[in-house]
């Protein structure tokens, strides 16, 4: 085990010291090839918010969810080039939390990281409940608790022997729905044109009739980019994941370079699509957009098709939200920042304390999910239903920090630059902070922005009392041991 604090060294003159920029290389045991991050950047960010959340952007924007789904891919596509320098430069498994604690302080690595591992395991209970209840409707013999302790017993086996059982579960999980999207772009296509049987054209006729291409003004594209802009979290996990690959700087530089076009194209492709095969208003309130549209082609079962793509996506969320939680508990361990009994590695180089550490939680949530979903848990969901955009304004104050002391002291280092720096940079936390004052005007979403900023406003309040009482301590040390 190397040096807890070596792991967050900073560059020159960070809050730690000067010790040089990748001096130490992770305990955990690689195993992740190029394969699994490229479809783990390609697949992770693909999933139920996609498939199905995507229903309620339709509702508000009609058409314009196009442009909708263009604003918050942009913006995603920006944060994950800025993760994906910082990643090629420094690869660790707490990622962002590590890159935080180099740029601005121990608060801010004690901050994000423990925020994001509340968001992980939060969430994860919404997933397993989910597929859970697909499972039921299949096979109702067996209880939905029963579905619920199955994929978690699987996921935590998978998780604890090796960290390559992680890769081959999400390359396979990714392949699925990259394969599902790609049909369903190749059939709406067909269908468009009037290539398939029985079928007309459709034209373009749906996206300026029916009120228009914006049937509800900007608002309604506003409003859109709130419903649409939280599907693209689990992007941050390859960040995550590259510090367990055999090449930690050539793989992350590589996953996000063929990711971030590739996402977008899948999400505002297939938008484009649903919108253009059938009128905006044709979608119905709770159903798949893709089940409407692959039923009014004519696709036999497509209802059960898009249950099993569903289904996939949510055990490949549960598993890569087990794995990046896992992580980063045991980075924040590594720092001095969680419990250091949580940095027992086995011989593979697996972190299986961090790992049931993180189950253990969410199984409790997962519990709460189905004995109090609309209080209890509900609180919980709300109380983490921003901390993305948290997580990511913070991720972009790291990097224009990092950048400058990174240019500085490794230019070698920067493998994959942020575009357009520092302007695009700044451009993002703008667009950030008016998704926030949005959030904050909307009724809908107003409850759950202020849950979150009460849940960080904790936390950071955590991390200011620990690193007082460090300092206190700092200073009292000396002069009670001098004679």
């Amino acid at each position: 085990m190397h040096d807890p604090k070596a792991t967050a060294a900073p560059l020159g003159d960070g809050p730690r010291g000067a010790e040089p920029l990748g001096a130490e290389r992770e305990p955990l045991g690689g195993g992740l090839k190029q394969r699994h991050l490229t479809m783990l950047g390609l697949g992770g960010v693909i999933g139920a918010g996609l498939f199905v959340g995507s229903g309620a952007g339709i509702a508000v924007a009609g058409p314009g969810i196009v442009v909708s789904y263009l604003i918050a891919g942009a913006l995603a596509m920006c944060v994950m080039r800025m993760l994906g320098e910082m990643s090629a430069a420094m690869p660790a498994s707490g990622s962002f939390s590590v890159h935080a604690e180099r740029a601005l302080g121990r608060w801010a690595g004690f901050s994000v990281g423990w925020l994001y591992w509340f968001l992980l395991v939060v969430v994860l209970a919404v997933e397993a409940t989910g597929a859970a209840q697909i499972a039921n409707g299949w096979a109702p013999a067996v209880p939905q608790w029963a579905w619920v302790l199955i994929f978690m017993l699987v996921f935590t086996g998978a998780n604890l022997a090796a960290v390559r059982n992680f890769g081959e579960f999400e390359f396979w999980f990714a392949a699925l729905k990259i394969f599902a999207i790609v049909a369903f772009l190749v059939l709406g296509l067909l269908a468009i044109f009037g290539v398939l049987p029985d079928t007309d054209p459709a034209g373009l006729s749906h996206l300026t009739g029916d009120g228009g291409f914006l049937p509800n003004g900007w608002e309604g594209v506003i409003s859109g980019v709130l419903a649409v802009v939280f599907a693209f979290g689990g992007l941050e996990v390859v960040t995550i994941a590259a510090a367990e690959s055999d090449d930690p700087v050539r793989s992350v530089a590589r996953a996000v370079r063929s990711a971030v076009y590739r996402i977008l194209f899948f999400y505002v492709g297939s938008m484009l699509v649903i919108v253009t095969v059938l009128p905006w208003t044709a979608q119905k309130a709770g159903a798949s957009p893709y089940v409407t549209v692959l039923d009014s082609i004519g696709v036999p079962s497509a209802g059960t098709i898009m249950n099993i793509v569903v289904f996939v996506a949510l055990l490949s969320a549960l598993n890569a939200n087990l794995y990046g939680s896992s992580r980063m508990v045991f980075s924040l361990a590594e720092r001095g920042e969680a419990p250091k009994a949580l940095l027992k590695v086995s011989g593979g180089g697996v972190p299986r304390r961090a790992v049931l550490a993180s189950v253990t939680f969410g199984f409790v949530s997962v519990v709460l999910n189905l004995k109090w979903p609309d209080s209890v848990f509900l609180y919980m969901l709300n109380a983490v239903g921003a901390v993305l955009l948290f997580v990511w304004a913070l991720i972009a104050v790291s990097q224009l920090r990092l950048r400058r002391r990174i240019e500085r002291d490794a230019p070698e280092r920067l493998v994959l630059r942020m575009w357009a720096f520092p302007y695009l940079t700044w451009a993002a936390l703008a667009a950030m902070a008016a998704v926030l004052v949005l959030m904050l005007s909307d009724d809908g979403a107003r409850p759950q922005l202020l849950w979150s900023a009460g849940a960080t406003a904790l936390v950071l309040a955590v991390a200011g009392l620990r690193e007082r009482r460090e300092r206190r301590a700092g200073r009292s040390g000396p002069e009670v041991n001098t004679p």
